[in-house]
């Protein structure tokens, strides 16, 4: 498989590192890892970078995960590219906002790199 790139967004940097460390251990490797703090911050690295997917947290300070998602698609950025959203047990409103919105699927924490390869292979393969 060729260098596949990925934008990790949360708020949290040991949670990037860990969705990062669950991509590579699902079998995403060469893999170049774009990450950022805030959704204001991704929508920056999707100007600044082509990626092939997106995962992002939906509980994030000055712009959360699901207003990241309707921004991205409103301003166009990323058209085409799978978007994964990271959401806590007590979310499943959310996550039904998630999917209108245009994400392509969700993964709850905590998570196994199992339930990553399930989640995320076969979006990359589409």
């Amino acid at each position: 498989m060729s260098e596949i790139r990925v934008l990790i967004v949360d708020d949290s940097s040991v949670m990037r590192k860990i969705v990062e460390r669950a991509l590579r251990q699902a079998g995403l490797d060469p893999l170049v890892v774009v990450e950022a703090g805030s959704g204001v911050e991704g929508l920056d690295a999707l100007r600044a970078n082509a990626v092939h997917l997106i995962l992002s947290d939906i509980n994030m300070p000055s712009m959360d995960g699901l207003e990241f998602l309707r921004q991205l698609r409103a301003q166009n950025l990323a058209d085409g590219v799978p978007v994964v959203m990271i959401t806590t047990e007590s979310s499943e409103e959310h996550v039904r906002q998630a999917i209108h919105a245009g994400a392509q699927g969700y993964i709850r924490k905590p998570f196994t790199a199992e339930q990553v390869k399930e989640r995320v292979l076969p979006l990359l393969a589409a």
